[in-house]
């Protein structure tokens, strides 16, 4: 259902990434992707060398597990939210191979102030670190929409897609503070981009909470073992798996569907509980 469709898809930092089992379903689909990842640019000439060596070798492995897990076909590009000028390299390549984009999947975000599984109190977060994970895990929805639109890349019609997590609505059962007010953030830019875009030409925004998941870098960062555990038991039908995720994205990245403005729970039920 997604044959001839082609589909950014941002946020894979290894191989159990939920943005790479939605990648290989919407190949799986008919529809093709192109991977964007971190890695150094000739915009990022300020950085020390010790970081620059930190994100060629993120990128050389983001190449790598794309290429084994999704094929050659799969093309991978850097794009850096925080860099206006990253974003603009990468929609001029885009536009001047006459690539379009029918959707998009929003699945990045950081939190400087989670360390070794432990989060600040939100009254030690600074204003600079609050700011910062504003600007990636939230902001960069409305960046990375507002690029593609100015280039006239992204098709009427299309389907954007992010990932969230129940902790925008909820103190959670495990430390989730900083970053659960971007996802809130992230959540409700969601629902206004609905009604703008929507209204302009068609094209969709939804969010999907998944459950907590340990198999990507971004789970371990935060969670452990006994937090999935917890929620596996709680939720009536156990904690949903990415493949779960990924047919859901799927369907709503589906053409024609009048789904938008959704905040969706692929979660095993575990919203439901008190």
């Amino acid at each position: 259902m997604l044959e001839g469709k082609r589909f950014l898809i941002t946020g894979i930092a290894d191989e159990g990434s939920l943005a790479m089992y939605v990648a290989k379903k919407v190949i799986e689909f008919g529809g093709s992707v192109v991977c964007t990842g971190l890695g150094v640019s000739k915009h990022h000439q300020q950085l020390s060398d010790k970081a620059k060596n930190f994100l060629n070798k993120t990128y050389e492995d983001f190449q790598v597990c794309i290429e084994k897990e999704l094929g050659k076909e799969a093309l991978t590009r850097i794009m850096d939210v925080t860099l206006d000028a990253s974003m603009d390299d990468f929609c001029e390549e885009m536009k001047g191979k006459n690539l379009h984009f029918d959707g998009f999947l929003h699945a990045i975000a950081m939190d400087k102030t989670i360390r070794n599984k432990e989060v600040k109190p939100l009254l030690e977060v600074s204003l600079q670190e609050f700011c910062e994970t504003m600007d990636v895990s939230a902001y960069s929805l409305i960046k990375i929409t507002k690029k593609l639109t100015d280039y006239e890349i992204l098709n009427p019609g299309a389907s954007i897609c992010s990932i969230s997590y129940i902790a925008a609505a909820k103190v959670t059962f495990h430390p989730y503070r900083n970053i659960s007010i971007a996802k809130a953030a992230l959540e409700r830019i969601t629902i206004e981009l609905a009604d703008e875009l929507g209204r302009k030409n068609g094209t969709r925004v939804n969010c999907v909470r998944f459950s907590p998941y340990m198999g990507s870098k971004a789970g371990n960062a935060t969670l452990e073992e006994k937090d999935v555990d917890y929620a596996a038991k709680m939720s009536p039908l156990g904690n949903a798996n990415p493949e779960d995720l990924a047919y859901d994205v799927v369907n709503l990245f589906r053409p024609d569907a009048r789904i938008t403005g959704e905040i969706r729970h692929i979660d095993g039920g575990y919203h439901i509980m008190g």
